[in-house]
């Protein structure tokens, strides 16, 4: 566990709550956002996640938390889509990308339940096509995700890499059913990691990405039959989308860090028949995107985002509410080591470049 960021949070009005695994994995909770802001391995200070560069001091982070900027400080975070109404309040006009601060950092409560804990936030988001707002409450809580490859007999050696991992549940409720408004929303989880490595998406079979915005390089972004790698290193802004017919619910993001290289697998549920309404930007029909990843290196920092979306709730799906839970799990160690941990958990196609 970082005590230094811990402490520096604490100082600027922003503490944190802290849940140890009984595996020693520790997750880092800052209430303000949401976020789940940092991912430990048992006696580490080694934050598997990006986290804000103005957090590393307290007169920086004050400066920071200050400001009218939207405050991005890092980790595991919960949106909303589809981003086109939530964040373009001039939609189809794309002149003005505002996020709502009753979603991010919204206001989320502590909710305790005995050793339970919750986060939630409730909150009423204007949707811009509709041109009405929808009453919500998002809530969040964490539990333990013990390491997948615990009962692998054919990969004892991978014991050795260190490990970290918690299940995310997240529930969206329409607190005001108004059979009236034909609003759909969806929740949205994304998660910051250091920037400059490759994400690794396994598909069911070859499936380009769309590319929602920023100009990829032919050899950052590699479609094989069975598995999509995107080397996340490039300047400026840039995205790309993945249908969800295609994907499998696994996605990884592989750095190197020092000597050593980290691979952060993220676990969750892909329904093809829900209703995933994400879409790109200029083309609002183009619907069924359930895996996103972002590349940012620009004034909002450097870091690279594994997004995923759950499909939504309201108008024409007769639901109300959703539940959605999933895993991270994220292993350091060498290089042949997390290689052959993602080669287990992703795909026998993965190879670790220098």
């Amino acid at each position: 566990m970082n005590e230094h960021l811990i402490a520096v949070l604490k100082s600027v009005g922003k503490p944190t709550e802290s849940y140890t695994c009984p595996d020693g994995s520790t997750v880092l909770l800052l209430p303000h956002g949401g976020r789940v802001l940092g991912l430990f391995s048992p006696g580490s200070e080694e934050n598997f996640y990006w986290t804000h560069p103005a957090l590393g001091s307290v007169a920086s982070a004050r400066t920071f938390y200050a400001g009218d900027e939207w405050q991005n400080s890092g980790g595991d975070r919960t949106w909303l889509a589809p981003e086109v109404d939530v964040f373009f309040p001039n939609y189809p006009s794309l002149d003005k990308y505002w996020q709502p601060r009753e979603l991010d950092p919204g206001r989320y409560e502590i909710v305790r339940d005995g050793d339970r804990m919750r986060l939630v936030n409730r909150l009423s988001c204007p949707l811009s096509r509709l041109k009405r707002s929808v009453e919500l409450e998002i809530a969040k809580s964490i539990s333990p995700a013990p390491n997948p490859l615990r009962y692998e007999r054919t990969a004892e050696d991978l014991c050795r890499l260190e490990y970290a991992g918690y299940t995310q549940y997240t529930s969206l409720t329409m607190l005001a059913d108004n059979p009236s408004l034909p609003a759909q929303v969806g929740l949205w989880n994304l998660v910051q990691m250091p920037h400059g490595g490759d994400l690794l998406v396994p598909t069911y079979g070859k499936s380009q990405p769309a590319i929602c915005f920023g100009s990829i390089a032919t050899e950052d972004l590699i479609v094989g039959d069975h598995l999509i790698r995107y080397r996340m290193r490039a300047e400026g802004e840039h995205k790309i989308a993945i249908r969800a017919v295609a994907t499998t619910g696994r996605v990884g993001y592989l750095y190197r860090h020092g000597s050593q290289w980290v691979l952060i697998i993220r676990n969750f549920f892909v329904n093809p028949s829900g209703e995933y309404v994400d879409v790109p930007w200029k083309d609002p029909s183009d619907l069924g995107y359930s895996t996103q990843a972002c590349n940012v290196n620009s004034h909002l920092g450097s870091f690279s985002e594994l997004e995923y979306h759950i499909p939504a709730i309201g108008a024409g799906t007769g639901l109300t509410r959703c539940d959605d839970w999933a895993q991270v799990w994220a292993f350091r160690g060498s290089q042949e080591l997390i290689c052959a941990a993602g080669r287990l958990l992703l795909s026998p196609d993965m190879q670790v470049n220098q």
